[in-house]
Order: structure tokens, then C-alpha cells, then sequence
């Protein structure tokens, strides 16, 4: 028996939701922008990477280090039963660039445990492979959040509620806007994007992030796409990181002079993301932010929808 699962990129904070905002994203032209991870039977534990970005993963890990997906397949049989455990053969279809700020490493967990769990014959709930899937994407980034893995899971824009009984939940999305995409072609390690943050906040700023976020919230539930455009800002990470992304802050000023509604960076970065509910300004920007933001051939812009 073989099972296959992919798992889609993300979009984690979405600019007003720093950690508790996370939207699963797919390229309208229907290019595979995410992992895909196969698990079948084998006489003893074996793991393959195939894939446009799996030599280059290969060159970043040491030697004998375990690949992400080899860690979330032991993690996984460590939780099943002596006798349910069995040797099994792996592969991971490597589709994501690491450090791009799209999720690639949520993508590898979120496919290998959905794989796992599949081919296992479903051990474990969804709350309980979600909470796993976090353990994982936390030994990464150096802290648990949700906001890559959830969204990857569950699909659609999905809010952090971590209560014991629910993690996260959907809500609405704008189904006329179009993402557009750019990843630069370099990386960014989030461990590092992370650590530049400030420990602390003013007071004036929690406010603000709290008051954009919920207005947020409250403009998607009541298809409010004015206010959500106002209030689609990020006062936490972007003031911080937007000096480590080279060609960034000129970029959203082109995009909106092409006119579009928001720009921000897509999780800790260098991916830019840009919306618009005009899809002929969406490829005005594809356009642009090929010749402006892309730095080398291992870049790429997609105009995208929220994944269901």
C-alpha cells in the first residue's frame, strides 16, 4: 500500500495577524507551489527526496542530520503503539524553496503527517495531528505557532485560537482577491527573522496590532473589503524585517502605484505579497515585481487565490 499527501504554501501573520493569522494559498495557473510526501511499505525504514529544491535542501543539512520529514515520521511512531509500528519507505517531492517566508517547512510536516496518519489507518484525530504537526514546525523556528501548519492542514485563512479543545478556526475570505507572490530567490532563516523582533512592545502598538486585527476579523465575517484594506497593516514584524529584504520598500511602492490594496511580507520573508480584486493589475505586478524584486533564477512571482 502507498498513500500520497500534499500539503500547500502559506501565507503566515497575513501582515495583521503576527503568529495567529495563516492562509493556505494555490497559483491560479495551477503550478503545485507546495511538498508532497508518499509513505508505503517496506522491509526496513528508508527515506528518498526528489524534487527542484531537494539538492539544495541536501547541501544546507549537515551530514547525518535527518531530513524534516524523517523527524516527523519518527515523531509519529513514537506515539503509535509497539505493535503497531512497522517499517515503512518515505519520500519527499521537495516543491517549496526553504526560507522563502511561504511555509515550506509547515508544507513538509503538515504532508508527511498527513501521509503518516493515512497510511496508519488514521490513529489520530485532527486536533491531536495538529498539535504534533506544531511540535515539529516549533523544533524549526526555534518556538511553536501554528499559522504555516494550520492553514496547510485545514486550508483557507485560518485564526489561532489555541484553546484546549480547538486550535485554530476558519474564517471568511475575500474569494475576488488575487495574492500575488514574489519570492526573490534568496533565504531568510526564521529562526533569525524572529530573533530581530523586539521582547518587548510599546503599549500604543498592542493596541494598534489588536485593534487592526480584530477589525480584520470583523470586516471578513461581515464582507467589509474597505475597512479590511484599511486595517490590513503590520505594526510588529514588517517595521523590524523590511530592511532585511532587499528592494522591499520599493517594491510595495510600486505596487501601489499600480494601484494595489495591500502589500506586506509573507511570514518572516523574503516573499512579498500583494492583493488586488483586479486581476489585470495582478499581472501589472506579476510583470513588475519580475523585473524589480527577483534576484536571480531560483525566484518566481504567482498570482494566486486562498486554497480551499
Amino acid at each position: 500500500m502507498k498513500v500520497t499527501a500534499f500539503a500547500p504554501a502559506s501565507i503566515g501573520n497575513i501582515s495583521v495577524g503576527f503568529d495567529v493569522l495563516g492562509a493556505a494559498i494555490a497559483p491560479i495557473d495551477g503550478t503545485k507551489l507546495g511538498d508532497i510526501v508518499s509513505v508505503s511499505e517496506s522491509n526496513s525504514f528508508s527515506f528518498e527526496m526528489t524534487g527542484p529544491w531537494s539538492t539544495k535542501l541536501e547541501k544546507i543539512e549537515d551530514s547525518g542530520k535527518k531530513n524534516l520529514v524523517e523527524s516527523c515520521a519518527d515523531f509519529f511512531l513514537e506515539q503509535l503503539p509497539e505493535e503497531k509500528r512497522r517499517p515503512i519507505k518515505i519520500e519527499l517531492s521537495k516543491n517549496m524553496p526553504i526560507g522563502s517566508g511561504l511555509g515550506s517547512s509547515a508544507s513538509s510536516i503538515v504532508a508527511s503527517f498527513v501521509a503518516l496518519n493515512l497510511f496508519f489507518a488514521k490513529p489520530f484525530d485532527d486536533n491531536t495531528l495538529l498539535r504534533m504537526m506544531g511540535k515539529l514546525e516549533g523544533s524549526v523556528s526555534g518556538s511553536i505557532h501554528y499559522d504555516n501548519v494550520a492553514p496547510a492542514f485545514f486550508g483557507g485563512i485560518q485564526l489561532m485560537t489555541l484553546t484546549a479543545e480547538q486550535i485554530c478556526v476558519t474564517i471568511p475570505h475575500f474569494e475576488n482577491w488575487y495574492w500575488v507572490l514574489a519570492y526573490p530567490g534568496i533565504s531568510l532563516a526564521t529562526s533569525e527573522m524572529r530573533a530581530i523582533l523586539p521582547l518587548n512592545y510599546e503599549r500604543s502598538i498592542t493596541i494598534e496590532y489588536g485593534r487592526n486585527l480584530a477589525a480584520f476579523i470583523y470586516a471578513s465575517q461581515t464582507k467589509n473589503e474597505q475597512l479590511a484594506v484599511e486595517v490590513l497593516k503590520d505594526v510588529i514584524a514588517e517595521p523590524y524585517r523590511k530592511s532585511k529584504i532587499p528592494n522591499f520598500e520599493s517594491a510595495v511602492l510600486k505596487l501601489k502605484e499600480i494601484g494595489m490594496l495591500a502589500s506586506g511580507i509573507s511570514g518572516s520573508g523574503p516573499t512579498l505579497f500583494s492583493i488586488t480584486n483586479d486581476l489585470d493589475k495582478a499581472k501589472e505586478a506579476k510583470k513588475m515585481l519580475k523585473q524589480c524584486y527577483v534576484q536571480n533564477q531560483e525566484g518566481f512571482v504567482h498570482i494566486c487565490k486562498i486554497s480551499n
